[in-house]
């Protein structure tokens, strides 16, 4: 008999359909709880086992913490030993914010982050050239070798390509006693109320000293020098009198030939989820919401007067209508002329707006004079609309004409172009994210050897983490993905390998892992290697409970707990308890079907259909390669491959969108598809997926089916 601090005991279980169970869990094996659907088994791992173990863990915490966390229910049952810490890997936990990637969850990301401050090597965005930084001594000794016997200005930029009069700088800086300033290349004495043209980039350095650089005495060369690095933050500008020629030196990073800085990097510098590092355009998601001018206009053989701008409608006596007219007539087109017909310039001031103020015609207004008014052009009217009108209806009215399009600054890399312009081997952290698991394993084992020699050092540990981190999300089957892979487009049973994967990763010993049917949308092929992992989680010293129906992983399992024998009230009782070899001897529903005795027939006879089809051709969403299907109608047809392979976006990113758009307008956009054939011969579509159905406790089975109408 096994020690009681060596298995978990559950006494008395009533919660839900169970009927005071008792149940013994040996501590450190790879349990399997299995059974019909509805028999119990959740009940049990996650009510009562999870459950209480949360409890006692909130329990933990002072007065003062629990306030924060709610009273957590004591599940229904006698007495519970042996539990430690639990964790939970449920299905449901997907995470819905856009912000989340298959890296920040498994923490790869961050490693990664800190691999680029710390040993990545700047570029400039502007010229490609290496960022270069000195120390105040190199500078001086650079200055003393460069430009020995000439005569030198000693500059500190202030301006670097802006915009602006910049009066009350040249002020202040008369003020500080600086007679000359730099402006656009010309040196300039600095006068009261000076200023430049504001409409116009301007570069601007002010005169620090004017000086010959001798080898004897470079005291005043030193003072100067720490001078213009002060007042250019860290950046000064030597200009050789006779030549002209101007070179930048910076304490910071420098681009050698431009004179752009960067800030010392930093991880935050490389997080898109920062003000510091994400793209300004985007705010750091990549894709930004423009409106869509095909959904504005989605018919060009119609006229504005009939109601071709959408948005607009049919022609009102308004404004907006009379500014479009006087629009068209400036290009001899009338509000009845096909859209087609009309000149692209006039469309462009139509949409977009118009440069100069538009006449109105006293006729049309009636007046006494005519009417000189701004038009900013339909798009600008439906951006203000969709700011200013903060209701629902408004909002969703405008969603409508919208579309989400990759961000034109950072092309959906979601980083400032600093952030993009560090490398290691070649590639920014964007590339290296958007490379797939099995790609990024490969780039890790060489990328030390294209590293300078104090770069490895500093590399050495960081990448070794990321490298474990990476074997795990292998090992669970996901060497598909990507980093910057959204967690909200993860399936139910990836988003739990990612768990995994991060659990395994995180190297917790002593703790009681629960996981819900991990081995749901999994091929066959990446079974093993799920259970592989499961077994590693519990060889470093932890208990594993699996709910799972699936054959593989009950073999597998070093104790399995069978509860039935039917489900509801049928179920509830544990009908056997003990390793798989003793199982097979048992005569439980459970065990029918691992011996063989009970099997799934396959059918005699299969059924015709109804002769019609459904044709998608040029299918090409995330991974699909320009597919042409066909889908038989009237029979049952299932979609399979391997994990990964592309069967959802082919069914629910394609598919299902078209069809919705089709019957009930949905907004859903499909993935790109060439044409579809067919869909006439559909009525309607329905859509049946895990998502719960009701999150009101008013909801139950008999009100969702709409028998209760009946019995009332």
């Amino acid at each position: 008999m096994q020690r009681e601090d060596e298995q978990i005991n559950v006494w008395g279980a009533r919660v839900h359909n169970l009927k005071n169970v008792d149940v013994v869990i040996p501590r450190n094996s790879l349990t399997v709880i299995t059974g019909l659907s509805g028999s119990g088994k959740s009940s049990l791992a996650f009510d009562t086992i999870f459950a209480e173990g949360q409890r006692r863990y909130i329990e933990t915490f002072s007065a003062y913490a629990r306030n924060f966390l709610g009273n957590m229910e004591r599940p229904d049952v006698d007495k519970i030993t042996g539990l430690s810490p639990v964790i939970s890997i449920e299905q449901k936990t997907t995470n819905k914010n856009p912000r989340s990637t298959v890296g920040t969850t498994t923490e790869i990301y961050d490693y990664l982050r800190l691999l680029y401050a710390r040993a990545g090597t700047a570029y400039s965005y502007a010229t490609g050239e290496k960022m270069v930084k000195y120390t105040e001594e190199k500078v001086i000794q650079m200055i003393q070798q460069d430009y020995a016997g000439k005569h030198i200005y000693i500059l500190a930029p202030l301006v670097r390509q802006r915009k602006g009069h910049y009066r009350e700088l040249f002020e202040s800086m008369r003020r500080k006693g600086y007679l000359y300033v730099r402006v656009d290349g010309e040196i300039k004495e600095i006068t009261q109320g000076m200023k430049v043209d504001r409409y116009k980039n301007h570069n601007i350095e002010v005169v620090i000293d004017k000086t010959a650089v001798q080898n004897k005495d470079n005291t005043r060369l030193v003072k100067s020098i720490q001078t213009a690095m002060k007042q250019g933050d860290g950046v000064i500008t030597i200009l050789d009198k006779d030549s002209g020629n101007a070179k930048n030196f910076s304490k910071r990073l420098m681009d050698p030939v431009s004179g752009i800085a960067y800030n010392d990097p930093a991880p935050n510098m490389f997080s898109f989820n920062s003000p510091e590092g994400a793209c300004p355009h985007c705010k750091g998601l990549g894709i930004i919401s423009e409106i869509d001018i095909k959904k504005v206009i989605p018919d060009d053989s119609t006229n504005i007067h009939d109601g071709a701008i959408v948005p607009l409608g049919k022609y009102k006596n308004q404004m907006i209508f009379w500014e479009i007219e006087t629009i068209l007539e400036k290009y001899d087109c009338k509000l009845k002329t096909p859209v087609k017909d009309i000149p692209h310039d006039a469309l462009d001031e139509i949409l977009y707006g118009s440069l100069e103020k538009v006449k109105v015609p006293k006729e049309k207004i009636h007046t006494n004079s005519d009417y000189f008014a701004e038009f900013n052009g339909v798009v600008k009217y439906l951006q203000d609309t969709m700011e200013n009108d903060d209701s629902t209806i408004g909002q969703k009215w405008a969603d409508q004409f919208m579309a989400d399009v990759e961000c034109p600054e950072c092309h959906g890399q979601r980083l400032k172009k600093e952030s993009l312009s560090y490398k290691i081997w070649d590639k920014n952290i964007a590339e290296v994210s958007n490379m797939d698991i099995l790609e990024l394993k490969d780039w890790l084992e060489h990328v030390e050897e294209h590293m300078e020699p104090q770069q490895k050092k500093i590399a050495v540990e960081i990448l070794k983490e990321i490298r474990t981190r990476v074997n795990f999300l292998l090992e669970v089957g996901l060497e598909y993905l990507s980093l910057n892979r959204q967690s909200a487009s993860l399936s139910g049973g990836e988003s739990q390998r990612i768990r995994l994967a991060t659990q395994i990763g995180s190297q917790l010993v002593n703790v009681l892992y629960i996981l819900d049917e991990p081995s749901i949308g999994l091929h066959q092929r990446d079974n093993e290697r799920l259970i592989n992992s499961l077994k590693e989680l519990r060889d470093l010293g932890n208990t594993v409970i699996v709910v799972e129906h699936d054959e593989d992983m009950m073999r597998a399992a070093d104790w399995i707990i069978d509860v039935g024998p039917k489900a509801g009230r049928k179920g509830g009782e544990i009908v056997f308890q003990g390793t798989p070899a003793e199982m097979l001897k048992q005569d439980t529903i459970t065990a029918d079907y691992l011996n063989g005795k009970r099997k799934i027939e396959i059918p005699a006879h299969r059924r015709k259909g109804n002769g019609k089809s459904i044709s998608l051709y040029g299918a090409r969403g995330n991974n699909l390669k320009n597919v042409n299907v066909d889908f038989p109608l009237g029979e049952l047809i299932v979609v399979t491959g391997v994990s990964g392979s592309g069967k959802s976006t082919l069914i629910n990113e394609t598919l299902q969108p078209i069809l919705s758009q089709h019957f009930y307008r949905s907004l859903k956009k499909p993935m790109p598809y060439e044409h579809i054939e067919g869909i006439d011969n559909l009525d309607k579509v329905v859509n049946v997926d895990q998502s719960p159905i009701g999150r009101t406790p008013r909801s139950n089975p008999a009100t969702y089916t709409g028998v209760f109408s009946d019995i009332r």
